[in-house]
């Protein structure tokens, strides 16, 4: 197995940008990563509704694809080649976003890096759930994702 490079944020979001227009039509851009968590930002204006504040659509989108990336950059760290979907989630709206959005991602409680390695290496596939949030400015939650991925070993 090939060590994979250090992650490399302008890399990663240039290959999320020219691999899903809907990242390109929301001006996504990854703010943060330290290996257990990966922020996402995007921009309000391109992601406003009629009211003026965030579109829905486009915050699940934020926070699908800051989980999905969260595995991604983790698989790619371990030199992993693998394809990674999202198996089911559960959205929370809990109060508008009338600011620039920020999705972060994490681990859900009692997952495990290791566990997920060694299942994917058993089996060929594994799944994880993360949990994802886009705060507020005074810290509180505005939008929640609870998501279960799946990661499947490409046949090459």
């Amino acid at each position: 197995m090939t060590p994979a490079p250090p992650f490399d944020a302008a890399a990663f979001e240039q290959a999320l940008l020219a691999d899903i227009p809907l990242a390109r039509a929301m001006h996504v851009r990854v703010s943060a990563h330290d290996g257990d968590e990966l922020a996402l930002a995007a921009p309000l204006p391109p992601n406003i509704n009629d009211k003026g504040c965030a579109f829905g659509g486009s915050l699940v989108s934020l926070l699908t694809l800051a989980g999905w990336g969260l595995i991604v950059l983790k698989l790619a760290a371990l030199g992993r080649d693998c394809d990674v979907f999202v198996q089911d989630s559960s959205v929370h709206y809990l109060a508008p976003v009338w600011t620039d959005i920020t999705a972060v991602a994490r681990l859900a409680a009692g997952q495990s890096w290791s566990a997920f390695a060694d299942t994917l290496a058993t089996r060929g596939r594994a799944r994880l759930r993360v949990t994802c949030r886009v705060a507020l400015a005074d810290g509180s939650d505005a939008c929640t994702l609870a998501a279960r991925f799946v990661a499947i070993v490409r046949n090459s």
